[in-house]
């Protein structure tokens, strides 16, 4: 990691928390050695469920950035709605007003729906720079910062986002979004921001996931091998 690429990373960690810290509708939650806020509704109901609809007119299975001889670590199913479309372009808005990183360097959203049983066991959201896929990563806006995420129902049991290493679990709560730091203060990759999805019990649970760069993000061209 170059000098200037650790100085981005440790500023914008900073700035994110403070302005975070600032806002009356965000808790900071007392999280072991991570940054983690959840931000009460962001989202309204009516929003909320335009959403859950938009999820459900495109699904399909969820997939891995890496292979894993694992087949129930992720089992939930994904959808990539059209960045241009109303409903994600208002949702962006929404996010872009509590997290503030410059629109640019943040992914397209995903958005998830976990049915009974089905989870996403733990795991990272920033990248190894160790693995096969990082120089593909380094050319697409390399590593990840902050994470959104929009809880945009309640299911009836289960599907807390737990965050196995600092020890908390999230319940979800429809218009909330949860806000965390991949990196530590010193700009390197946070062990403790490791987190899963815990298997529905009952219902089904909806999500979007805003991801963020350091960098610029330009979306790879489809089915570009990652390993």
């Amino acid at each position: 990691m170059s000098e200037a690429e650790s100085n981005y990373r440790v500023r914008i960690g900073a700035w994110v928390k403070a302005r975070l810290m600032r806002n009356p509708d965000a808790i900071k939650i007392d999280a072991d050695g991570l940054d983690l806020f959840i931000v009460r509704d962001v989202a309204d109901p009516q929003l909320c469920g335009d959403l859950i609809r938009l999820i459900d007119a495109d699904l399909v299975p969820s997939g891995l950035l890496g292979p894993t001889d694992d087949k129930d670590f992720r089992t939930s199913h994904t959808s990539n709605p059209h960045p241009d479309h109303p409903l994600v372009r208002e949702l962006e808005r929404r996010i872009h007003e509590v997290v503030g990183i410059q629109p640019e360097l943040g992914e397209y959203v995903q958005g998830q729906r976990y049915e009974v049983g089905q989870q996403f066991k733990p795991h990272y959201d920033w990248f190894d720079t160790a693995a096969p896929y990082w120089p593909r990563i380094m050319k697409c806006g390399g590593q990840r910062t902050w994470t959104g995420m929009m809880f945009l129902n309640e299911p009836e049991a289960g599907g807390h986002t737990v965050f196995t290493e600092a020890k908390v679990s999230v319940r979800p709560r429809a218009g909330n979004l949860l806000v965390w730091n991949n990196l530590d203060p010193d700009g390197n990759i946070n062990e403790r921001s490791k987190h899963q999805g815990s298997p529905v019990e009952a219902g089904t649970k909806y999500v979007i996931t805003k991801w963020y760069r350091e960098r610029t993000w330009k979306p790879l061209p489809p089915d570009t091998p990652l390993y």
